[in-house]
């Protein structure tokens, strides 16, 4: 089965940001970026998107461009919780707090948010959910984070080296699982 991962266009957040779960907007303007991204999708697929709107706003858009067999919104694509790491910059948390967390971050949680390893296994229980069971190509437009776990899920990659994955704004991965 052909999967498109689409990783979301760039931010109005500043370099350095740590934004998460914050729904934080895209960056303005995307329509080129927009043309290109649809340029190397299927004619015909499911959509599933993250419900973040820096995700929803270029899923809608494809969703136009492209005859959709389904389209939704899936709570389990969000990336990662950062807890309260949200919204600031990354050289403003405590080294007593990061530094744990840059050590393990597969299994260390950030302060109120969660570890990678539960990105990875809400991201495992939505492959089972709703991938494996079309016949159709599927579009997933989510976050680095996302896309680095279904990487990992479909390689068997180390989660731990799951940054070995590039994942650049506005890419399109084409995966066959």
């Amino acid at each position: 089965m052909e999967i498109y991962l689409v990783r979301h266009t760039e931010t109005i957040c500043e370099q350095g940001i740590c934004y998460g779960q914050s729904d934080v907007n895209i960056a303005e303007p995307f329509e080129e970026i927009f043309t290109k991204i649809i340029s190397e999708l299927p004619s015909e697929a499911h959509i599933f998107t993250s419900p973040l709107k820096r995700c929803v706003i270029l899923a809608k858009h494809i969703r136009e461009n492209i005859s959709t067999i389904s389209y939704e919104e899936d709570e389990r694509l969000k990336e990662m919780n950062f807890g309260d790491w949200e919204l600031k910059n990354w050289n403003e948390i405590p080294p007593e707090e990061l530094n744990p967390w840059m050590e393990d971050f597969v299994n260390i949680p950030v302060s109120n948010g969660e570890s990678f390893l539960q990105l990875h296994e809400r991201t495992g229980d939505f492959l089972k959910d709703k991938i494996f069971k079309t016949k159709y190509p599927v579009v997933i437009v989510a976050h680095a984070g996302i896309i680095r776990s279904i990487l990992c899920h479909q390689t068997s990659l180390p989660l731990k080296n799951a940054f070995e994955n590039k994942v650049n704004f506005g890419q399109v991965i084409k995966i066959n699982f």
